[in-house]
């Protein structure tokens, strides 16, 4: 390529005849000095294999300055320049939202002592157990507790989430939201390096740098189009007998759209998914979406909220002879579970809580760990726990309350006597039914339920979402063994705690409930949900089609247009430095219908199936 710009340099200082004719020679000699940085990078492209494109290119320079077009070489050297300039541009548009975190990632914090004193110390210095000052308006820079009364927080670069949060005392507070107008003090129950705002920092770079696979299927296209672009300036050339018809058609071949338009509608597409909640780790994915054909999901914390409620209580017929009404056994209750620790406890709590039914300080309590707690309240022995534990209490057998499938009971003794049973369930996601419907709607036709929890439960849970295939019962290597024995494949797997790690490797696509923390599920997968919402699983999925299908569109109509513009100059009415110009808008062209993959309507805006349906048919 370096002899090709000197072959031009020579031909046109020979062809200068008169002072006039020196002012645009030194003007293109100097443009083709500044594009021999270019010229490296395509000899670096050829050396690397990606012959296709970059052979068309040189071939098409190397025509044109050969018989004597060499202003038309120069604007090919300048579009190729300017096409870099553009991809540039472009990439860095395109990836503004998935960035946006690094900009904002804190670098120190203001550490306070135990007199009070605040020393400003970078934030790798913060320990778990560190007392940190947070002013208004500043990004936490660790994770930890609301030591404050109060705070309000901004959490939408980790969540999405346009309105503020208002947490109280011994809330979780993440690392990476923004407090409020006042200071703030927390305790840090991570180091820096373990937050969740590195964490998600990390990912943000690992999709950044990631290379789009679509860049080698461009190369792929670049062989034929080459082929066929050396066939027609070689027909051109025969039936004309003129060689600079072969140097016409070749310079509007050269086939920019194939190197650009795939990474950068792969780049925006990212950042659309950015924007929506849901980080694609690897460029990669993008395409594997395009394909899937089949989606497994576990059933606890992803399907379902992972987190039981309390859905009825009931008391026994002696235990309301005896003026125990179901709120005031809920009172006895909830009052003994403040001294547990349990999930089930927190359940029963909340539950209360929301029925407005008022809790006292139990006078003592002594819990048994996986059993139950017993405590004095109001003056009254109480037991709450698994019905075996209260049959020790009451000395007695207690028949089971009947459960409908995914309900649990804890059972309740009051002044040694059973008193009735409460029941919890982990309710199924709101939204979860709507997320299927809409991935059924854009092609997908086979799901599968993968949970550890028993048959009768995930059976139960599958059926009201139309799930047709469960399998119960699963330790993690066998939800692996089940993943890679779907056949219709690419296979997209859910899931959202450690134990699901395992299969969100395996998968073809794997998808983290990442909002609760779950980091080795995180780090396993592709795709890491950002919210604890899944119906970003659908958008990611919808962004990743139509990204790939944007990408495809913008490669199509820069092969198309270079086509047309061929046929034109074949025939001898498109001059070499005119089609030179023209090549320029065909990549223009490309960049601007890649870019289109950074903007779309969100796909699951409200998740109502009426509001979703009626956007479908209005759509339709």
């Amino acid at each position: 390529m370096l002899a090709t710009l000197l072959v031009a340099g020579t031909a046109g200082a020979l062809s200068v005849t008169s002072a006039a004719g020196l002012v645009p020679w030194l003007l293109g000699g100097f443009a083709l000095l500044m594009a021999g940085r270019s010229f490296v990078g395509m000899i670096k492209e050829l050396r690397s294999g990606s012959f296709g494109v970059d052979l068309l290119a040189i071939t098409a320079i190397s025509a044109a300055v050969a018989v004597g077009e060499y202003w038309a070489a120069l604007v090919i050297v300048l579009m190729l320049t300017g096409g870099e300039a553009l991809e540039d541009y472009a990439a860095h548009r395109a990836t503004r939202d998935l960035t946006a975190l690094l900009a904002k990632a804190p670098q120190t914090a203001n550490r306070m002592s135990v007199d009070g004193t605040v020393t400003v110390v970078p934030i790798e210095d913060l320990s778990p157990g560190d007392s940190v000052l947070v002013r208004a308006n500043e990004v936490v820079p660790v994770d930890g507790t609301l030591d404050s009364e109060s705070g309000e927080f901004d959490e939408s670069s980790l969540t999405g989430e346009s309105l503020p949060v208002e947490l109280r005392r011994g809330d979780e507070v993440l690392s990476g939201v923004v407090n409020g107008s006042a200071a703030v003090t927390i305790t840090a129950t991570r180091s820096a390096q373990e937050s969740q705002y590195q964490h998600i920092v990390a990912l943000v770079e690992e999709a950044a740098s990631s290379k789009a696979p679509m860049v080698r299927l461009a190369d792929r296209f670049a062989v034929p189009f080459t082929l066929i672009s050396l066939l027609i300036a070689g027909m051109a050339w025969w039936f004309s007998g003129d060689p600079v018809r072969f140097a016409e058609v070749l310079v509007v071949a050269t086939p920019c759209p194939l190197i650009i338009a795939a990474p950068v509608a792969f780049m925006a597409g990212m950042s659309r998914s950015a924007r929506g909640g849901a980080i694609i780790k690897n460029s990669a994915t993008l395409e594997k979406f395009h394909r899937a054909r089949s989606f497994a999901f576990d059933k606890t914390g992803t399907l379902t909220y992972g987190q039981p409620s309390l859905v009825a209580v009931r008391a026994t017929p002696r235990a309301q002879g005896a003026g125990l009404t179901e709120n005031e056994l809920l009172r006895l209750a909830a009052s003994a579970e403040q001294s547990s620790s349990h999930t089930l406890a927190t359940a029963v709590i909340k539950g209360a809580e929301a029925r407005g039914v008022h809790l006292m300080a139990p006078e003592s309590a002594l819990e048994s760990t996986a059993k139950g707690v017993q405590a004095v309240v109001d003056g009254r022995d109480v037991a709450v726990g698994k019905r075996t534990f209260i049959e020790q209490i009451v000395g007695a057998a207690i028949p089971r309350t009947a459960l409908s499938p995914g309900e649990l009971a804890i059972y309740v003794a009051v002044g040694g006597r059973n008193a009735g049973a409460l029941i919890l369930k982990d309710q199924i996601r709101k939204n979860s039914a709507e997320t299927l419907e809409i991935l059924k709607h854009h092609g997908i036709q086979h799901f599968t339920m993968l949970t550890g929890d028993d048959i009768a439960t995930a059976e139960h849970v599958a059926a009201q979402l139309g799930i047709d295939r469960v399998r119960a019962n699963c330790l993690p290597a066998d939800k692996v063994e089940e993943v890679k024995n779907i056949t219709k494949r690419p296979v997209v797997m859910v899931g959202d705690g450690v134990n699901d790690a395992p299969v969100l490797a395996a998968a073809d696509v794997g998808i983290a409930m990442g909002a609760r923390g779950a980091t080795a599920a995180s780090e396993s997968a592709d795709v890491v949900i950002l919210r604890d919402d899944i119906s970003r699983v659908a958008h990611a999925m919808v962004v990743g089609r139509e990204t790939v299908n944007v990408a495809l569109q913008a490669i199509a109509a820069g092969i198309a247009l270079s086509l047309a513009f061929m046929l034109i100059a074949a025939v001898g009415n498109l001059p070499a430095i005119v089609g030179a110009w023209m090549q320029e808008l065909v990549d223009i062209v490309a960049i601007l219908w890649a870019l289109r993959a950074s903007r779309g309507r969100d796909v699951v805006p409200e998740l109502h199936a009426s509001t979703w349906k009626s956007s479908v048919s209005a759509s339709a």
